[in-house]
């Protein structure tokens, strides 16, 4: 008689920062090939899991982890510095270790405990040159060729931040899948719409390039920071409102560091027929 108490399939975990909510594959000790289909099949929140990113944790020779990271359209992502706060935050707690370091498409980054439930990550230095991003062409990214004149940035992925009076005014269904498709960005971008509240602090919403609207999003966090320090608008450190609450952003000379919370919802397994479909 088949041991009907015994999971069958694939394990993996819920979690979330700030609302920015992901699925992920512990496949340390059991890989499983993640394809896009099955990225997309996993995302979707009414025949899936849901999530606005899929991380998958894997072994590195250098490194204490690689993580490898999914929209929910399917496609790679080279940073996900909310999901990387919250995969920090758990090996952190399995391995009693007050810092790590996560290699990432982005580069390797340094991952630490920062007290009172917090975990803070450095996401490296922002990429401000048009050919770093990428852009299409040689462009100012301190004031791109786009109505609304907004700052281009990279974070390992690209951004187009936009700076205006009221960022609860902006539609944000609209105007995001606009501006994430604009030929300027060849490889489409994320897309910010900041509303200064002082030196110190922003309003944030976001539209996530191949995800869409998203509670919080850490490199579109760190993007949003990095113009508006650019801009002269604020100075480098910043605390950043986005819908799902606060993240505390500091642009130091080594890179952005990003401090918040992060939550371990729960464990659940994909079952065998499910991988089997999407494979």
């Amino acid at each position: 008689m088949k041991d009907s108490s015994a999971p069958q399939g694939l394990p993996f975990m819920k979690m979330h920062g700030l609302g920015n909510d992901f699925v992920v594959i512990d496949a340390r000790r059991r890989t499983l090939p993640v394809t896009a289909a099955l990225a997309r099949a996993l995302g979707d929140r009414h025949m899936g899991v849901g999530f606005d990113q899929l991380a998958v944790i894997e072994t590195d020779d250098t490194a204490d982890v690689r993580l490898t990271f999914y929209n929910a359209d399917g496609s790679l992502s080279a940073a996900c510095g909310n999901a990387t706060r919250c995969i920090a935050r758990y090996l952190m707690d399995e391995t009693a270790l007050p810092a790590l370091t996560l290699r990432t498409e982005r580069g390797l980054l340094t991952a630490e405990d920062a007290g009172g439930g917090l975990t803070r990550v450095n996401m490296g230095a922002p990429m401000l040159d048009w050919d770093q991003i990428p852009l299409a062409a040689p462009t100012d990214t301190l004031h791109l060729p786009i109505p609304g004149d907004p700052v281009g940035t990279g974070m390992g992925n690209p951004h187009c931040t936009f700076f205006v009076a009221d960022a609860e005014a902006v539609d944000l269904a609209a105007q995001g899948p606009a501006f994430e498709h604009h030929p300027l960005f060849p490889q489409r971008t994320n897309v910010e719409f900041v509303q200064v509240l002082s030196h110190d602090a922003i309003r944030l919403r976001i539209w996530e390039r191949g995800t869409g609207i998203t509670l919080a999003s850490g490199s579109c966090s760190c993007a949003a920071a990095v113009a508006a320090a650019r801009r002269g608008l604020t100075g480098r450190c910043v605390t950043v409102h986005v819908d799902g609450g606060t993240l505390e952003i500091d642009w130091r000379e080594d890179g952005v560091w990003m401090t918040g919370p992060t939550a371990h919802v729960f464990d659940g397994w994909l079952t065998p027929d499910f991988l089997a479909r999407h494979a």
